[in-house]
């Protein structure tokens, strides 16, 4: 089979005129890049405003080896599938970050017969919306350490601050560094370090603002540090969220590419969700619902990650009411949470977990099944869709379906997208079909008044399985800073490895009655959440022994090779 970047360049693309005119898109919506993508004005909200939404669902998956399996490539295939069968379907999906792109997994437009084209603008700067927050994010990082070099008019203390820069490379080097070194006139001397770009709280916002003004609204509340007294210092105070929201005026209007099979794809924003909310925009998916019969969006990672943070955190900002959720498993994951197995990224699978493995799978399907639970508890009717792979035995899918139906999904159906595109969803569409024509009872998992305590220990509970949590001191005074302040009515953004449904990336399956480790809590209040720190977390990744973009380059006559 041809590899991604092969099968993407024999795509037959139609121009985005066309994808925008068939979705119901006015030409003077768009602001063309070149052929194949625009972005599109917010104004169409305007002039659907009386349409009825169409059906919302949200792609999320089981706890996921280090090397995904294959949400996106579902998300997408799924929404080329429904169209396939006669539902006008629109995908809504995140922009990639570059340090994956060049790092561990490669790039995120799909992959196979189900992808997002041109491939290389989407994995590559596409309109430069990365660009635009990392500036934005630099420029209030900036203003910040000027402020206090010019005389310190806000008594800001610096030992306070908790700005840092951002980069969309991976460079563990980066993580913690001195600056202001040199002479007087080079600044003052400060411990400090950099997040990749997509950690930023000013990508959080662009994913959850609803418009220009509430854009710079949020931007303005944004805590960099407090000052000597202990008051919190904003974006507002030192006197640079405007600016910032000029740099971020283009990157607000969602991006329209199309699939390999030119059906409309909305690429806007990129937050994590093992540190932020990781979910694509609101206003990308806002104006997807009043064009199409469904739409199709992806939560990252795991169900206990993003899909959880899609519901409390992004539901509750939007006022959208999802209708089904579908659960992405992997025969080759489900056997790794039976502990037996172990899979590290950039090295070869175990042979063993290539063979037909009945008991492994079995064991680790404890996993899907909590997810399944998980999803349950919102009150979403829940579809599992088994991304299949060649070595994948009939004996192993029936297993899985056997156990994804007992456990309360309402169906569990192979997806085949990757190897044969929108045919291969066709059973899955029927499905999510079928699914969203149940009545969903969609309800967050806690109210917002309660303490902050409560809303940390229901979702370690309910949704990771803990049994308790313990607040380090840096925790217990951040939570009551918060309240004193205000901010504990907030949702809740828990920050936690997404390789387990514990804090500890080593625990498979479905782990019971541990304590989840608060160590500090943070507050986005730009954004509009509080984000508690489980375990160890990293904001700047590193790259592996052999990243991906050693693969990348050009060829002789100017095309990228080696992109995935």
């Amino acid at each position: 089979m041809k590899n991604d970047l092969e099968i993407a360049r024999k795509a037959d693309l139609k121009p985005i005129k066309t994808i925008a005119k068939n979705l119901g898109l006015k030409e003077k919506e768009l602001e063309l890049y070149g052929d194949y993508k625009a972005k599109v004005s917010l104004s169409v909200l305007e002039r659907l405003k009386k349409r009825k939404n169409g059906k919302y669902i949200d792609v999320t998956a089981i706890t996921p080896t280090p090397l995904g399996e294959g949400k996106t490539v579902t998300t997408i295939g799924l929404a080329m599938s429904l169209n396939r069968i006669g539902k006008k379907t629109t995908v809504c999906i995140r922009q990639p970050s570059l340090g994956p792109v060049f790092g561990i997994k490669g790039g995120a437009a799909g992959g196979g017969y189900s992808q997002v084209v041109p491939m290389e603008d989407f994995n590559l700067h596409l309109t430069g919306d990365v660009h635009a927050v990392g500036l934005a994010h630099n420029l209030c990082a900036a203003f910040l350490d000027n402020s206090i070099f010019k005389k310190n008019p806000l008594n800001i203390d610096p030992s306070s601050i908790m700005w840092r820069r951002v980069m969309d490379v991976s460079d563990r080097f980066l993580r913690n560094i001195k600056i202001g070194l040199g002479t007087k006139e080079d600044g003052f001397e400060r411990d400090s370090g950099f997040d990749i770009t997509v950690a930023s709280e000013v990508m959080a916002i662009l994913a959850l603002t609803d418009g220009l003004k509430d854009l710079r609204r949020r931007l303005g509340r944004i805590i960099l540090a407090t000052t000597k007294e202990g008051k919190p210092v904003t974006a507002e105070d030192i006197k640079v969220a405007g600016a910032m929201a000029v740099l971020l005026k283009d990157a607000i209007k969602p991006n329209l590419l199309q699939t390999l099979d030119n059906t409309p794809c909305f690429v806007h924003a990129g937050p994590f969700a093992n540190i932020a909310h990781g979910n694509s925009s609101i206003l990308a998916d806002k104006i997807a619902l009043r064009l199409s019969e469904y739409v199709v969006t992806e939560s990252g990672f795991g169900a206990d990650c993003g899909a959880e943070k899609f519901f409390n955190i992004k539901c509750r900002t939007s006022g959208l009411k999802p209708d089904c959720v579908v659960m992405v498993c992997t025969v080759r994951a489900l056997k790794m949470h039976s502990s037996k197995f172990s899979v590290v990224a950039g090295k070869p699978l175990d042979p063993a977990l290539l063979e037909e493995n009945l008991e492994a799978l079995e064991a680790g399907c404890a996993n899907l099944e909590k997810q399944i639970e998980n999803m349950k508890l919102f009150g979403i009717p829940v579809v599992v869709a088994i991304n299949r792979f060649a070595t994948d035995t009939k004996k192993e899918i029936e297993l899985i379906r056997k156990k994804a139906i007992a456990a309360g999904a309402e169906d569990a159906v192979l997806s085949e997208v990757w190897a044969r595109g929108s045919k291969g969803g066709e059973d899955l569409a029927g499905a999510v079909v079928r699914a969203c024509r149940k009545k969903s009872n969609f309800k967050f998992l806690y109210p917002l008044n309660w303490p902050i305590k409560k809303k940390i220990e229901i979702i370690a509970k309910k949704i990771y399985g803990a049994g308790d949590v313990q607040y380090e001191q840096a925790a217990e005074r951040a939570i009551e800073l918060y309240t004193r302040l205000g901010y504990d009515k907030l949702p809740i953004c828990m920050a936690k490895t997404h390789l387990s449904l514990s804090h500890d990336p080593k625990v498979k399956g479905r782990p019971e009655g541990f304590t989840l480790p608060v160590r500090d809590v943070r507050a986005s209040v730009g954004a509009g959440f509080l984000y508690p720190l489980c375990g160890t977390m990293r904001t700047m990744p590193g790259l592996p022994t052999h990243p991906a973009g050693e693969k990348v380059d050009l060829d002789k006559n100017g095309n990228v090779v080696g992109l995935f």
